[in-house]
């Protein structure tokens, strides 16, 4: 029972929540880009280079005489670059974001003490002083 009740706490602790959402956008993030990637971009850059070697698709582009399928390795290649500075893009933003909400956080001057805590401040330094 206290396992169980630990497991509880664990689970519904913020960060694992957290991470539980992240993973989740991650993934539907990643079929997003994918789908950029290889419906859009990819035939956009690719189309005349497979045009120009005859082929209608860059898995097939292979070492001849062997089954060694580079044209996949440079169209992953080319899709990890594309995802990966699409995330560049996304993080560059959010910490733009962030220091930008700092800044203004810093610039916002502390309130006045009220009536109660100057009077506070006032025993204390007359206490320091005897």
């Amino acid at each position: 029972m206290k396992l169980l009740k630990e497991f509880k706490e664990f689970a519904m602790r913020g960060n694992v929540i957290d991470l539980a959402v992240g993973v989740v956008i991650g993934g539907a993030f990643g079929k997003i880009i994918s789908s950029l990637v290889d419906d859009i971009i990819t035939p956009a850059i690719l189309t005349p280079a497979l045009n120009a070697a005859d082929l209608s698709d860059l898995a097939q582009l292979t070492i001849p005489g062997t089954a060694i399928k580079y044209g996949s390795f440079l169209s992953n290649v080319i899709t990890f670059i594309i995802i990966a500075f699409a995330l560049f893009m996304v993080i560059k933003a959010i910490n733009a974001a962030m220091k930008k909400k700092a800044k203004e956080a810093a610039a916002t001057p502390p309130p006045e003490p009220t009536a109660q805590e100057k009077l506070l401040m006032e025993i204390r330094d007359l206490l320091k002083n005897k």
